[in-house]
């Protein structure tokens, strides 16, 4: 009986890393997931921006849930999913279009530093401080192309 016990945990455990491994290749198709979680066509580069900006604001409300909850695995979880859409969102700037994607690029990379820093000192008020700039992004981005909410 023992034994079986053992083994049935064993059997879980080797479930539960299998899923931390598909949630960390879940991360890196980051762009993708948020297409395939919200289950919707994207008609434009601008929708997925948009779709981005969004998953970065959920993604902190969860991290700060987590916080608040002192639930670590979680905190991590979702601050490690910011992070990968903020890294996406480097990754397809057009650095050729001039100042604005400079601009971009290195605020992009502070709101990195801010969300580190918030994982790492369980700190409620970086993460904040992240999901304020990007409201306010999002809500520049939904004015200028149109897709006011």
């Amino acid at each position: 009986m023992i034994k079986e016990k053992i083994f049935v945990a064993d059997v879980l455990g080797m479930k539960e890393n299998e899923q931390n491994r598909k949630d960390s290749e879940m991360c890196n198709n980051l762009a993708y997931d948020i297409y395939a979680q919200n289950n919707i066509g994207v008609e434009s580069p601008a929708k997925l921006i948009e779709m981005l900006y969004e998953g970065v604001l959920r993604f902190n409300a969860q991290a700060k849930k987590a916080i608040k909850d002192k639930n670590i695995e979680k905190r991590t979880y979702w601050i490690n999913r910011s992070t990968s859409v903020v890294t996406e969102l480097i990754n397809t700037l057009d650095l050729s279009q001039g100042e604005i994607a400079q601009y971009l690029q290195g605020l992009y990379a502070y709101e990195i530093t801010l969300l580190t820093s918030a994982s790492i000192n369980n700190d409620t008020t970086k993460l904040d401080e992240v999901s304020n700039v990007f409201k306010g992004l999002l809500e520049a981005w939904r004015e200028t192309n149109g897709m006011a909410q």
